[in-house]
């Protein structure tokens, strides 16, 4: 597995085997990565609800629930308007860029900027898999007990781009397990959380990890 260059990463944006739209600018190019600008949409958790019973507090259980509810509210801000994190609290908060990963071999591996470490922020690392097409979606924790603000436009975490000795087709890249993969071409607009296979959660819910084991061993 080589890691690609800042050589390497325009030539894929020439050939068209890697995309963005908005296009990546100068700044966001560094000598092994590429930075990512924070979007306009931010997702706060719901701590509370009203309901026939009153005010009560929002227990998300990701096993139990039937539906697709995501317990987040969005905040789209507008240009000039910053978000103010509270001290400790929780977001999800989009990507600018929309990423389309149209090479077989390629994949991403998603890292916080150490300047944004400085400041406080807890950046959630991650993979954007080969073939990925859609936004990304961040979580950011303050972690510190004072405000802090964060614009959309800023670079708050970079790509580190590898290529596989094996390539995988778009058929292939796009099941995770055994499902379909549940985040390709999502957009700032619909990052809830979605489920994973009813299967699997059915196998968990009731202990039967011997089992899911053996029926699904690789």
């Amino acid at each position: 597995m080589a890691i690609l260059g800042k050589k390497d990463i325009e030539s894929y944006i020439s050939a068209g085997k890697l995309m963005f739209d908005p296009v990546v600018d100068r700044f966001q190019l560094q000598p092994n990565s590429l930075d990512l600008r924070v979007g306009w949409n931010f997702y706060i958790p719901e701590q509370w609800k009203y309901t026939d019973a009153g005010r009560v507090v929002v227990q998300p259980n990701y096993l139990e629930r039937k539906s697709n509810d995501d317990y987040f509210k969005l905040i789209k801000l507008r240009p000039g308007q910053y978000f103010e994190f509270l001290p400790h609290e929780f977001i999800i908060v989009s990507s600018l860029e929309k990423i389309s990963m149209k090479d077989d071999n390629l994949l991403a591996l998603l890292h916080p900027r150490s300047s944004v470490a400085r400041r406080g922020f807890v950046v959630e690392s991650g993979v954007v898999d080969v073939h990925y097409e859609g936004t990304l979606m961040i979580p950011v924790l303050n972690g510190t007990p004072h405000n802090l603000r964060l614009y959309p436009g800023e670079r708050i975490y970079q790509l580190v781009f590898h290529t596989l000795e094996q390539g995988l087709s778009p058929e292939e890249a796009r099941i995770h397990g055994v499902q379909k993969a549940k985040y390709h071409g999502t957009t700032g607009q619909n990052l809830e959380a979605r489920t994973d296979s009813e299967e699997e959660l059915r196998f968990i819910k009731e202990g039967k990890l011997t089992e899911l084991k053996e029926e699904h061993k690789v």
